[in-house]
């Protein structure tokens, strides 16, 4: 099996656009997997079908390749002439190579090339009868132990066993780049997830209280960040210190704001790094009515600091939803480990949760933090 056949479902309704959408997955394709495993990586006929060096391991490539958005399926597949007799000779002989003793079988055959003159009914049953001749085995259309897949295109039939399943969705960065606000808790990995799944290319942005905290909060991020950016390999992390912000707005802002302020200094600082960036849009983990800032009004305060889009794409989900995601990813052992997240300094004893626009424009105007949001940026710290 020295081919890999990749299929994509959604990207086929993409219309005069689909070309676009196809070259950003095999771009994907190339950069999830180590240059020694592929001799090429073409596109024909709406799959992708990269050909195998004999250094490839079959193990490291489906490991990889479940992390890259845009796979409905892949299989690892053996390449013929379109020729049914020839179909039928190496279906044979892989048979015989690989010791297989099915109970029952059946063959699925897909015919892209409509020039091939039988359809593809018929050559699944003439290849059956071959297979029976051979080995004696029952055929069974619904309760199969083996499935047998040929896929006849104009540059060859493909054979193969075995689908793995793929996430599906939209090659990372197909639509577009957006700055994630990441913090070390459990909802901000799996929003990015959600957001990369839909074709978004992400840069992550973590504000942390160090020295004034403890660096725990930073060590989490970054272990959360190499999860990720299985992912999404081009992303980066950008650590941005936030505790002089803090102190300010602990002097300046009455006491019930300040975990509004903390929120819309953030989205403030991270949209100049967007505009570096060229970034769109900006993407937070919040979920309607989980914590005192998530609440509506005081999602619409927060926001209200930035031009750019918020995206949340947690907005209606429960915790259980949330965490489900998080433990398929990988990512919730590590956002349950104890820390000191940066929202945790000064916290106010009672936050307000139904926050009044107009009063929180009236206190912004009075708050001047041009000097310390500059001296944030200037200190981040950037990992790839």
């Amino acid at each position: 099996m020295n081919y890999l056949l990749c299929h994509y479902s959604e990207i086929g309704l993409k219309g005069k656009n689909r070309s676009l959408f196809e070259k950003r997955l095999v771009s994907n394709i190339k950069s999830a997997l180590p240059d020694c495993f592929l001799e090429s990586v073409k596109r024909p006929e709406g799959r992708v079908v990269a050909k195998l060096t004999d250094q490839a391991e079959k193990g490291e490539i489906e490991d990889r390749l479940l992390k890259v958005f845009g796979l409905a399926y892949f299989s690892f597949a053996q390449k013929t002439e379109s020729d049914l007799e020839k179909i039928k000779k190496e279906v044979i002989r892989i048979l015989d190579d690989g010791g297989f003793s099915p109970q029952s079988f059946r063959v699925t055959t897909k015919r892209s090339d409509k020039s091939f003159p039988l359809d593809s009914p018929e050559v699944s049953r003439k290849i059956g009868a071959t297979i029976v001749e051979r080995f004696g085995w029952n055929v069974d259309l619904e309760n199969f132990d083996l499935n047998i897949s040929v896929e006849i295109t104009r540059n060859g039939s493909y054979i193969y066993f075995k689908k793995v399943k793929g996430y599906g969705g939209l090659p990372v960065y197909s639509s577009g780049k957006a700055i994630m606000l990441l913090s070390g808790g459990i909802d901000s990995p799996v929003a990015g997830f959600k957001m990369m799944k839909r074709g978004l290319g992400l840069d992550y942005v973590h504000f942390h209280a160090y020295p004034l905290l403890s660096d725990d909060s930073i060590k989490k991020s970054e272990k959360i960040f190499e999860v990720l950016k299985r992912y999404s390999p081009e992303s980066k992390l950008l650590l941005i210190p936030f505790g002089e912000v803090q102190k300010r707005i602990k002097l300046e802002i009455p006491e019930k704001f300040r975990i509004i302020f903390y929120r819309r200094v953030m989205l403030e600082i991270a949209t100049k790094i967007a505009d570096s960036r060229s970034a769109s849009a900006l993407v937070t983990g919040e979920s309607l009515g989980q914590v005192s800032s998530q609440t509506l009004l005081n999602m619409r305060a927060t926001e209200q600091a930035t031009e750019l889009p918020v995206l949340r794409p947690l907005v209606g989900e429960n915790k259980e939803e949330i965490i489900s995601i998080a433990k398929e990813i990988g990512t919730y052992d590590i956002s349950i480990l104890p820390d000191q997240d940066c929202c945790t300094l000064f916290n106010p004893r009672r936050p307000e949760t139904n926050a009044d626009l107009e009063e929180v424009l009236k206190l912004d105007e009075e708050l001047d933090l041009e000097d310390l949001k500059g001296q944030a940026i200037e200190n981040k710290r950037v990992l790839t």
